[in-house]
């Protein structure tokens, strides 16, 4: 199929240029690259060389397995290529202004996958450079990540609307994240933290907006049991990000009575599944009974950031 044919056909372009901030894709575009992102995972040889020529730049300041592999793979099977750079000892921004780093690249690369610590890093890339910038992660979201769970969910249900998803644990990147495209797609999504990990009252705020319109909701609590009960979804991420390692020995005493465990699971629906972004560290914010169950579709889960990307990737390029 030509790639006119494909555009025709199969996915209406979405209206975003960038994906910095979860926001930036409405509630219709984040609906079409999932659409899309079934059609690629079920058709990819439709899509093999649709982005023939196209280059996508990789700039990582913390390590990775999965987005890293997931992009690079993405870009392969579509027929374009990408370039790794492992900024772990020197952040975007150390040698030569951010704004200069976005002008060189985008007179030689079509796209920039930025994981970065700061948030405000990436803001920085999609300002001053012409191409699509992408977070791959940053200290206040982490959009593909997001993606890709929706993806999984409706994978296991057949539907977003109306889904329960509990996120128990700390109120980071990935549960601001799950609060705004989750509650765009009309998901019921309650997060519970400590005292004091709650997620941004900003990203609550903006996530709320989008429940209003999509007719879901978003709850934050500081009570896991009363999150979990009758959700069709757990999920937990681990208790410490990166960059607050220090911080590890005393999170894992204020974290204890949020793993997911057999008992917290239980609360769930029959049909529960649990999801973790990984890597999980067993024992701590889940044991390893509840990530090794039947129940767990967690490396699914893993599996579908590929797909996710590769619709991300193929709608930001393929015009």
């Amino acid at each position: 199929m030509s790639l006119a044919g494909i555009h025709n056909q199969q996915s209406a372009p979405i209206s975003a240029s960038d994906l910095v901030f979860d926001g930036d894709l409405t509630i219709e575009d984040t609906k079409t690259v999932l659409d899309c992102a079934a059609r690629i995972r079920n058709s990819p040889d439709d899509y093999r060389q649709s982005l023939s020529g196209r280059v996508l730049v990789l700039l990582f300041e913390k390590p990775s397995l999965r987005t890293r592999v997931t992009f690079e793979v993405a870009m392969q099977s579509l027929g374009g290529a990408s370039l790794f750079m492992d900024l772990r000892g020197e952040q975007i921004g150390q040698r030569e202004p951010i704004a200069d780093v976005a002008r060189n690249l985008d007179r030689w690369v079509h796209a920039i996958a930025a994981r970065v610590f700061r948030h405000s890093t990436v803001e920085q890339l999609a300002t001053w450079a012409r191409i699509p910038v992408i977070n791959a992660l940053s200290d206040r979201v982490h959009p593909c990540q997001a993606l890709a769970d929706m993806l999984t969910v409706q994978g296991v249900f057949g539907k977003l609307d109306q889904v329960r998803l509990a996120y128990i644990g700390d109120g980071n990147n990935v549960a601001h994240s799950l609060l705004i495209t989750g509650a765009k797609l009309g998901m019921h999504i309650s997060v519970a933290t400590p005292e004091g990990y709650e997620p941004d009252a900003e990203i609550v705020r903006i996530a709320a907006s989008f429940a209003a319109q999509s007719g879901g909701s978003v709850t934050v609590s500081n009570d896991p049991r009363a999150a979990a009960q009758g959700a069709h979804v757990l999920y937990t991420d681990v208790w410490t990000s990166m960059g607050a390692e220090h911080e590890a020995a005393s999170r894992r005493q204020l974290f204890a009575p949020y793993q997911v465990n057999e008992e917290l699971f239980s609360l769930a629906r029959p049909d529960a599944v649990f999801l973790h972004c990984l890597p999980a560290h067993r024992g701590e914010e889940v044991t390893e009974a509840v990530i090794e169950s039947p129940r767990s579709v967690v490396f699914d889960q893993a599996e579908n950031r590929l797909h996710a990307q590769k619709a991300l990737l193929w709608l930001l390029l393929a015009r």
